[in-house]
């Protein structure tokens, strides 16, 4: 048996006979050692595989994700728009939810052959690298939030890249560092090297699932690899960025070999595409580990793409190089973290994500200033559609309450294995009595505007630095382990740098360019030898009571710095509104950063926001009412007729589905 038969011997003993996701399995039963014999023909397996994971179409028929079969959610349509009369789903005993319907059927496979929810996580990630590079990167970063049932507690993961030990503060602002008239990197921050960081998504993955798999390593690849040898249909919003970004990725070769025609055209939503060189790297993950990107030939071609000083287009357009090493990709570490938990009305126990992460510590301020109002009063209006239209002084109040959130996340919130937090760290911040303060400066009748960051006796500047594109997934399984992971390459498409079948991320550009702002205060999130940028990402986990006891709900959310928004919506919906996994994600999205604007979302154009936005108006608020691509990935654990089962809500705005055991 040759080597690579091995690996796919290995792999499809996981999945190769399973029986489905999505239609109902009652009498299943899960196995940590699925009996599937000995596959006489791989390729055939794969092709039963196929047909394994189904979705309930209107008439009630199962309709098979990835079969082109009439109704397959996972055909391409429109990169923009909402997808209206998504409905809530349940199953009683695993489900995923996720943006792309072929890493949700990836997902599904494995938690329906006994897998872990982090089992289940590898394989979402490796789909979607594939299938939504726009988005997400196996050379990327994510933060991960998990729930292990059988010890009731919660484990924050920090898979974020860092920086090339040799960056200084000055890494994005100059060609030379050390000189001050140096011109800035070229093409651009973004498109040079200097965006690169040392990648973290797959190191994540692999220590959780070293310490909560219930699958071997190596049976989690199958269908990324079967995806992207055999091909997939490009996804509409996949489409739309290779378009959109098409000079960039004009000068790198491996991009333009797989992303566009050899006459230079991009390629087209629902065509075939295939994506050989990115097989090979999953074979080389499956077989040795996450350890392949970080030594080896794999990670010599990452630290030479990297650091590439020419295009390769026609003019050779200069490219500033990357500073990383194969020593940082050697040094690199998963950090655990302590995850940010507080109670939420005494009803609710609340965690999320730590720093480097902004966004856990904005999520837990919001919910602790919105305890001092009594919000279920204001909640949106016919919710059974589409979650409704939110209430004139609900959106108010959230969004004076992120306004004083954010002004703390601006001022104070970096990597905190180099820039303390002020006070007494986290603790201080998220203080009931301090919350309370800070509550007592919103004027339900008029808009604060801008709020000022609490006083800290803190000499830092403030950083309005501004992320960008990321992807989101929420999973339990049949044991009762929860995942919610936001897992980001940053902008669409990334650096633009590919190297080996992936994109490398340009999350070094969520960093401030300049190391101090406007009055030459030194800035918190500034650039740093192998520090972490600060994200916004919010993976969330909510419990009944005041621990990690009852799972209730998991959520999360893409969107850059606004993903606060969008966390806090869903919350807020789901607690306090009583609106259903489904509602509270639908439900119109609102937020503001600490500016004057109001963000009102203006995707679903079925809903009439006239009356509120002159409402808001009317209380000072300016407005920006243009389409918000969240991708809200929710699942609530319910009653229904007695029965426990979890209940899954998927983002309208983008291409995902919802899948589990049972009728959905």
């Amino acid at each position: 048996m040759n080597y690579r038969y091995s690996f796919w011997f290995g792999s499809l003993l996981a999945i190769g006979l399973l029986q489905g996701c999505g239609h109902d399995t009652s009498s299943d039963q899960s196995s940590t050692q699925p009996d599937t014999g000995h596959p006489s023909n791989p390729s055939l397996i794969i092709d039963q595989n196929l047909e394994s994971c189904s979705k309930r179409a209107e008439d009630g028929s199962s309709v098979v994700v990835g079969s082109d079969q009439e109704g397959d959610p996972a055909a391409p349509e429109g990169a923009s728009g909402y997808r209206l009369n998504q409905t809530v789903k349940y199953a009683d005993k695993y489900m995923v939810v996720a943006n792309t319907p072929l890493a949700v059927k990836a997902g599904c496979e494995i938690l329906k052959a006994g897998g872990s929810a982090v089992d289940a996580a590898v394989a979402v990630q490796a789909v979607l690298g594939l299938v939504e590079p726009q988005s997400s990167t196996i050379a990327g970063s994510a933060f991960m939030m998990y729930y292990d049932a059988n010890s009731k507690t919660v484990t924050a993961y920090d898979g974020r890249e860092t920086a090339p030990a040799a960056a200084n503060e000055y890494y994005l602002l100059r060609q030379d560092m050390d000189d001050p008239q140096s011109p800035a990197p070229l093409p651009s921050a973004r498109r040079s090297g200097r965006s690169i960081g040392v990648p973290g998504v797959m190191r994540l993955l692999e220590q959780a699932q070293q310490e909560h798999g219930k699958l071997k390593w190596n049976q989690l690849f199958a269908q990324a690899i079967d995806l992207a040898d055999r091909g997939f249909r490009i996804p509409g919003r996949l489409a739309d960025a290779i378009a959109g970004n098409a000079e960039h990725l004009a000068l790198d070769a491996n991009a333009v070999a797989t992303y566009f025609y050899p006459d230079g055209t991009p390629r087209k939503a629902g065509e075939i595409m295939t994506n050989k060189a990115y097989a090979r790297t999953l074979e080389a993950l499956a077989t040795q580990g996450a350890q392949a990107m970080y030594s080896g030939p794999i990670a010599k071609n990452i630290v030479a793409k990297a650091a590439q000083t020419v295009g390769d287009d026609a003019a050779r357009t200069p490219i500033t190089p990357s500073l990383m090493t194969l020593q940082d990709l050697s040094d690199y570490k998963v950090k655990k973290r302590t995850p940010i938990c507080s109670t939420y009305r005494d009803r609710y126990y609340v965690c999320t994500m730590p720093p480097p992460s902004s966004g856990g510590i904005a999520v837990a301020q919001t919910l602790g200033i919105l305890e001092n109002f009594e919000m279920s009063k204001y909640p949106p209006k016919n919710p059974e559609n589409e979650g409704g239209i939110p209430d004139t002084m609900g959106v108010h109040l959230v969004t004076e309450a992120e306004r004083l959130a954010y002004a703390d996340r601006d001022k104070y919130v970096a990597d905190t294995d180099f820039v303390s937090l002020p006070a007494k760290g986290i603790a201080s911040l998220i203080d009931k009595n301090y919350l309370k303060q800070r509550a007592g400066l919103i004027n339900p009748e008029q808009s604060m505007g801008v709020a000022q960051a609490g006083q800290f006796n803190s000499n830092a500047g403030i950083d309005r630095t501004v992320e960008h594109g990321t992807t989101q997934f929420t999973i339990v399984d049949s044991y009762g382990n929860v995942v919610s992971m936001t897992s980001t390459v940053e902008s669409s498409m990334g650096s633009f740098h590919m190297v080996d079948g992936f994109l490398l991320s340009n999350q070094l550009t969520d960093f401030s360019t300049n190391p101090v702002d406007q009055t030459g205060a030194l800035l918190a999130n500034r650039v740093e030898g192998g520090k972490r940028p600060r994200s916004t990402m919010a993976p969330t986990l909510v419990f009944k009571g005041t621990a990690p006891g009852e799972f209730y709900m998991a959520t999360g959310s893409p969107g850059g710095g606004t993903i606060i928004q969008y966390v806090v919506k869903t919350l807020v919906g789901a607690l306090d509104w009583n609106l259903n996994a489904q509602q509270a994600t639908s439900l119109v999205n609102f937020g503001a950063t600490n500016s004057p604007n109001t963000n009102i979302d203006s995707s679903n154009s079925q809903l009439s926001l006239i009356e509120l936005i002159d409402a808001l108006k009317a209380k000072g608020h300016g407005i920006s009412n243009t389409a918000q691509t969240s991708g809200i990935a929710t699942i609530m654990k319910v009653k229904v007729d007695d029965q426990s089962k979890y209940a899954g809500g998927v983002d309208p705005r983008r291409e995902g589905i919802v899948l589990g055991n049972g009728t959905l």
